[in-house]
């Protein structure tokens, strides 16, 4: 009878709710795998891009035959939309890519970095307006160049959240997986935001050429194509 009662004591302990053995399975369960976190982010963060740079081809019109031509002159009288569009594909293409390559080497997230995430999807998600504005008024005088400086405040808010979203993971360090050179990754703080600079200069630019300035933004966007601060790796062991 004993032997019974220690025997269904025992089993008791397993219970869900009770014993050392379903404490040690909670505690378990506190530590997610590695990745689980910043897979959600990146996940929901793609879903973002991939909206805002699918809404950018919405924005192009189908043209109307007019009484000055058919329809090839229709099509050619949309340039601006056709260079909008390219551009600001380059712009929220690149940021995806970079995007991703940080977030691979993010092990996990804390509420900051979801928020900085947020405030950059933020201005992804804001693209397509300034972008429609550009094609539609890059022909006039005065309305083109209020259209373009609109357009690259637009990107300076963007690199300036995609910084800070930077400075904050190179500040904490242990929210990278451990095969970043935190140190490594503090002093490409500096460079980092030195490419931002650009983004002011187009500006003051939009006043000079609205067309001149949508191309110095398409140049901008191949040039952060290159990776031009890369994550740094610690170095293997022999």
């Amino acid at each position: 009878m004993n032997e019974s009662e220690r025997s269904g004591g025992s089993r008791q302990t397993g219970t869900p709710g009770q014993g050392p053995e379903r404490d040690g399975a909670t505690d378990g369960a506190k530590e997610p795998d590695q990745g689980t976190e910043s897979g959600r982010v990146e996940a929901f963060s793609d879903g973002v891009f991939a909206i805002a740079i699918t809404l950018l081809i919405l924005e192009i019109k189908v043209p109307e035959v007019g009484e000055h031509g058919g329809l090839w002159h229709a099509l050619g009288g949309q340039w601006p939309s056709y260079a909008a569009y390219v551009v600001s594909f380059l712009v929220i293409g690149i940021m995806w890519i970079n995007h991703h390559q940080v977030f691979r080497h993010v092990a996990r997230v804390d509420r900051t970095l979801m928020f900085l995430n947020l405030l950059v999807l933020m201005v992804v998600a804001a693209v397509p307006w300034p972008t429609a504005m550009l094609a539609e008024y890059l022909r006039e005088d005065e309305a083109s160049h209020v259209a373009a400086a609109v357009y690259s405040l637009v990107m300076v808010a963007m690199a300036l959240a995609f910084q800070a979203l930077w400075w904050h993971l190179t500040r904490t360090g242990h929210l990278f997986d451990a095969r970043v050179d935190v140190e490594g990754a503090r002093r490409t703080r500096v460079r980092f935001a030195l490419g931002s600079l650009a983004y002011p200069a187009a500006v003051a630019l939009a006043f000079v050429s609205a067309p001149l300035t949508l191309a110095v933004h398409g140049l901008i966007a191949v040039y952060y194509g290159f990776n031009q601060v890369p994550v740094p790796m610690r170095a293997r062991d022999a």
